[in-house]
Formats: C-alpha cells, sequence, structure tokens
C-alpha cells in the first residue's frame, strides 16, 4: 500500500537552488533514511514532507485517513505549559473516546445503548485508546519524562526531543517522519528504539546519522547528492557499497569523455563549418561532452590537518575526587591517571553524570573532595554539546578570527581564517554572513574548527557527533586515529565510538565508576557473556536469582521464549475474535440475547488482550 508520495519538489533559497525535481515514496513496511551533506536539504525536505512547508514546486499526496507522525530536530513547545497540560491538549480525540466510552459503560442500560457502546467502542478501536494509559506511562517513563507539572519552558534540549520523540511513538502512527531522533538520547535508550522501529507494522523516513543504526534498522536509504536523489533497497552497508560503485562508474565515464574531448577539440580548432546536418550534430555534441568531462563530482574533504602543541610526560591525574549535587552522588572517590596517547569513551545512562566528569577535568567546576592535577604543557579543547557561538547576528568569519586571524599549520605555513573556512566546507558566500542561517550541523562544524584552532593536545568531545553529517563524521575519525594527543569522549554514536576509542569509563550510577579496556562492541560482546554465564551458573544450581538492579539487557530463557512466541499467536486469535463480534454486533441483527453475549465477550476480550500485550511487552523488553 502507497503511504506517502512526493513528485517534483523543489525549493530555492533566492537565486540558488537547495533541490530541484525530488521525487519520493514510501509504502507500508518501508524502514528508510535520508543521508545528505549538512546544508543539501534534507530538514526541510522532511518538512515538506511532512506539511509543515511548501515547497516551490511540486505536490505531496498522502493514502486517505494516514496517521503522520513528525519528530522535528528541534522541537518547539508552548513553553507555558506544563507535560500533563501538553498531552491532554495533544490528544484531544483520543481522550474525547477514552471519556465517550466511560460514559457509555457505565451508564444505566436502556433503549439505545447497545447501540451506543458498539460506536464507543469502534471510536476506541479508531484511535487505538484501549491501552492509551498504559503506553503513556511506558513511554514517559523510557525517557525520563517524570515532571510531568513542571513547565516546558525548564526543560533542557535533550529533554524536549525526549519528549518530543515520546509524544509521537504514543500515537502509535501509521508512518512516522523522524529528523534525529537518537540526538539526547542514551545508548541504552536507542538500542529500545531500534527494537521498536524494526517492528513489521513500522513505517517510517529519518533523517540520522547512526550509522549502526542504519544498518541494523533499515531497509532503504535515499542519498540526496548533488541535487539528486538516490533510491538504495537495502541498509547502510549496502548503500556505501552502492554509492562507491556509482560514483566510481561515473568518474571512469568522466575520464573516457575527457579523452574523447582532447579528439574533438582538435577538430573544432580547425574551425569547421557548420553548413552540413553532420558537423552541426558534430559541434553540438562538442558542447555536450565539454559539459560532461567538466562535471566535479568529489565531494568536498574538510582538511583537518591540524597543529597540535607539545604534551609533556605529566598529562592528568584524578586523585580521590568526589562530587554530588545535594543528595545525587555523581562520583565517588575516583582515581585515573592519564598516560600519553590514550583514548578514553564514557558510556553510562543520561543523568549518571558523564557531562559533569568532563566539566570537573577543564576546570568548569571544582569537586567536593579529592584533587585534580592537569600538566604545564596540557591545552585542553573541549567541545561541549552545549557550546554556543555567541551573538548569532555577527558574520561566520568573524567569529571564527575571534579565535585566530593566522593559522599556523604543520610545517610551519600559515592559513587566513578565511582560508580555514574554506576547508571545513565554508565557501566564500557563506564567510559574511550571519552565524543564524547556519543549519544545526554547519553550526556544530564551525564549532569544531574553533576548538581545533586553539591546538589542543587533550581533546574532550561531548557528543560531538550530534547534527554532524556522515561525511564529516567520517573525516573527523580519520583526525582523531591520527592525533597523538589524549581523547576523552562522550558519545551514544556506537559506531564512532568503535573507530576512535581503545578503552571505556563506564558509569553505572550512585558515583561508581567502571573500567574496560576495548571498543564499545567488544563491551557488549562482554556483557552478553557474563549473561549466559550468569544464567548457566543459576540453572546449574537451581536456585531462584536474587534480584538486582539490572545492568545491561538479559536474553530471553527458552521457556520465554516459548512463552513470547506463542502470546503472539494468542494474542493474533484474540484481536481476530474480538473484530469478528464487532461486525456481527454492527451487522444489524435484532437478536438481543446475542448482542447483549458480544458485548460482554468483547469486554472480557480487551481485559485478555490488555494482559497478554503486558505480558509480551515485558518479554520483548527482555529481547
Amino acid at each position: 500500500m502507497n503511504y506517502l508520495s512526493a513528485d517534483n519538489l523543489s525549493k530555492h533559497y533566492g537565486d540558488e537552488a537547495l533541490f530541484e525535481q525530488i521525487t519520493i515514496g514510501l509504502s507500508k513496511g518501508d524502514k528508510a533514511a535520508l543521508i545528505a551533506p549538512n546544508g543539501a536539504g534534507k530538514t526541510t525536505l522532511m518538512r515538506m514532507l511532512a506539511g509543515r512547508e511548501d515547497p516551490d514546486t511540486g505536490l505531496v499526496s498522502y493514502a486517505s485517513g494516514l496517521r503522520i507522525a513528525y519528530l522535528e530536530q528541534h522541537p518547539v513547545f508552548n513553553d507555558q505549559l506544563t507535560v500533563n497540560e501538553l498531552l491532554n491538549s495533544s490528544h484531544t480525540e483520543v481522550l474525547a473516546a477514552i471519556r465517550r466510552y466511560e460514559e457509555v459503560v457505565y451508564q444505566p442500560q436502556g433503549p439505545g445503548h447497545e447501540k451506543m457502546l458498539s460506536e464507543a467502542t469502534a471510536l476506541m478501536d479508531k484511535f487505538g485508546a484501549w491501552d492509551y494509559e498504559r503506553r503513556l506511562r511506558q513511554l514517559l517513563d523510557r525517557f525520563l519524562i517524570r515532571e510531568l507539572d513542571s513547565p516546558i519552558g525548564s526543560f533542557s534540549g535533550g529533554q524536549r526531543k525526549r519528549l518530543a520523540l515520546a509524544i509521537a511513538l504514543l500515537d502509535e502512527p501509521d508512518m512516522l517522519l523522524l529528523d534525529e531522533p537518537t540526538n539526547h538520547l542514551d545508548i541504552e535508550m536507542i538500542e529500545w528504539l531500534e527494537k521498536y522501529l524494526k517492528q513489521n507494522d513500522v513505517t517510517f523516513l529519518m533523517v540520522t546519522h547512526d550509522r549502526f543504526f542504519l544498518d541494523r534498522v533499515c531497509n532503504c536509504i535515499y542519498e540526496l547528492a548533488f541535487g539528486t536523489l538516490y533510491e538504495h533497497r537495502g541498509n547502510y552497508t549496502f548503500y556505501v557499497r552502492k554509492s562507491n560503485e556509482r560514483e566510481e562508474a561515473l568518474r571512469v565515464e568522466r575520464e573516457k569523455a575527457g579523452q574523447l574531448l582532447k579528439k574533438e577539440q582538435e577538430w573544432m580548432r580547425r574551425m569547421p563549418k557548420a553548413r552540413t546536418t553532420k558537423s552541426k550534430s558534430r559541434i553540438d555534441a562538442f558542447y555536450d561532452l565539454k559539459e560532461k568531462a567538466g562535471q566535479k563530482r568529489n565531494q568536498k574533504q574538510i582538511s583537518l590537518n591540524m597543529q597540535m602543541s607539545r604534551l609533556g610526560s605529566k598529562i592528568l591525574e584524578i586523585n580521590n575526587v568526589s562530587k554530588s549535587f545535594g543528595d545525587k552522588r555523581i562520583l565517588a572517590d575516583i582515581d585515573l591517571m592519564f598516560n600519553k596517547g590514550e583514548r578514553y569513551g564514557i558510556i553510562g545512562r543520561n543523568g549518571v553524570g558523564k557531562t559533569t566528569f568532563l566539566n570537573l577535568i577543564s576546570g568548569n567546576i571544582l569537586p567536593d573532595t579529592g584533587r585534580i592535577v592537569t600538566g604545564d604543557t596540557v591545552v585542553y579543547g573541549y567541545f561541549s554539546q552545549e557550546s554556543r557561538l555567541g551573538d548569532e547576528s555577527r558574520k561566520v568569519i568573524d567569529v571564527v578570527r575571534d579565535v585566530a586571524e593566522v593559522y599556523v599549520q604543520p610545517g610551519q605555513s600559515t592559513a587566513t581564517a578565511s582560508q580555514m573556512l574554506f576547508r571545513f566546507h565554508f565557501p566564500a558566500p557563506m564567510h559574511h554572513q550571519p552565524v543564524s542561517l547556519l543549519s544545526g550541523g554547519e553550526k556544530r562544524r564551525l564549532m569544531l574548527l574553533m576548538v581545533l584552532l586553539q591546538q589542543p593536545n587533550f581533546l574532550i568531545l561531548d557528543e560531538p557527533t550530534n547534527d554532524l553529517d556522515i561525511q564529516t563524521l567520517e573525516v573527523l575519525e580519520d583526525f582523531i586515529r591520527d592525533f597523538k594527543g589524549c581523547l576523552i569522549v562522550v558519545s551514544h554514536d556506537r559506531y564512532f565510538m568503535d573507530e576512535v576509542v581503545d578503552q571505556l569509563l563506564v558509569f553505572e550510577g550512585d558515583g561508581k565508576i567502571k573500567g574496560f579496556v576495548g571498543t564499545y562492541s567488544d563491551y557488549r560482546d562482554w556483557l552478553d557473556e557474563q549473561e549466559k554465564s550468569s544464567a548457566a551458573s543459576q540453572a546449574r544450581n537451581n536456585v531462584r536469582p536474587e534480584k538486582t538492579v539490572k545492568t545491561a539487557p538479559r536474553k530471553r530463557t527458552y521457556k520465554e521464549q516459548k512463552e513470547y512466541d506463542a502470546l503472539e499467536h494468542e494474542i493474533a486469535a484474540l484481536e481476530a475474535e474480538k473484530e469478528q463480534l464487532e461486525k456481527e454486533m454492527n451487522s444489524g441483527t435484532d437478536d438481543y440475547q446475542r448482542l447483549e453475549f458480544c458485548s460482554r465477550r468483547i469486554e472480557s476480550l480487551i481485559t485478555i488482550i490488555d494482559e497478554k500485550s503486558l505480558r509480551w511487552l515485558e518479554l520483548d523488553e527482555i529481547g
């Protein structure tokens, strides 16, 4: 079934075309992603598909009755509302259906009662309102939205994004349009979202830079490159292979055109008189060939060949450091020493103190107890997720000049601020425009340039991958691999972590930090082995395990897997029986005894389905 069709979409800003004649379609079951460099128009295209922005040309159409949820890259809410007030104002149809059903169920039976009950039941089915309250509680808890009576204006950017995602999923729409859904989610939340989106009945189009996510969830990749939209039916690995094959074929084609062009140029120099049809055609073909041979298809590459300050033998010592905020303990008696070239990745749930740890190291805040000693030669480069560019009405080049008018490169050559901007994908026309006109990814790229211009030898990166396109991420990964200094990175991007770190600091909460030597994938494999070993030990001892705080998802046991599989069939059968009874009630029959039986049985089925669905979700959470 075709859910969405967009034909010949174009968008211009002034005389510059963002994209032209884009055609895209989504069918039921498609799990698609949109990939493009920053500034190519991904968010603009998503807004058009969601009906939030009009194209200059073209048309977007949807299947009749299609329910769509759109997650914006930077959600906007009424800051005066509380979460409860927002939910009550956002789901009026669902809440009205629930209230109507409750009114009918509890009012005395009389003439027309069965018809009203049938209509109320149908309305509940239409909006999927039977388990609304349970889903609401589950999603708000999953995304750590607990301050339901606080004004949204007090929420951080991450809380707003998680709230918007919870609301989008709550409605269980037919199709999801998601712009950077993994930003501000910790790894545990991302893995839950992966599982949710992999369900067969979920259809979506997303913009994301998370390559693990793309590989595990998507079955279709749309690539927006050089104003053209390419479709790849497969996951991210398939897309990379096919995209490289396409670009290689185009490169070979341009080389052949260039060789042929040399021969045709010799003919053109002889100034042929275009008196015959044949010579006119050859002249026209020459200009077509010249255009083809002159096409520039290579993506511009950011140059990160940056100078690093000399790093001495003494780098960073953390001695018996503790930090708390009120009753919440962030660090408890932590000891850590950094040596040259060490690369740490930091992982842990949101709110366990990862950013606080970085702020302690960089000296932005002080510990409650203990000492943090930094070597005399250490120059920190702190790329924070909360970094700002100041007055965004200022020109891009002026913001860079505040850091360095002239930059000394490796080999003692120099580069001006303008040259450095050009190397970071900022063409000359962008240098004198206000920072406010940059996209989210372009602002993050500008902040990264400003950090590196300080010539750090100790990089501290807090969620550096947010809003950066994949091309920029790949160049950043190459730079970090060649970087000779020390590195600490906090990131939910598992692919990025695997590429740049060789050991982890696992923040477990309540001030506890555990070290692990290896990449994130190594750590996940180790956790899985620990779970298997623990389960085997418990089975051998035939002892019921004590209830402990779960540090990582466990696998379902054989018995639980059988129950999980059976529940899917049982719920489907119960749903089918309920649907059949509802059809019978709406058939117009005047057999009131049968209608009464159907009504009672439907109510019973609803309770049973809810209980079995809840158990299925519990088992599904185990994974």
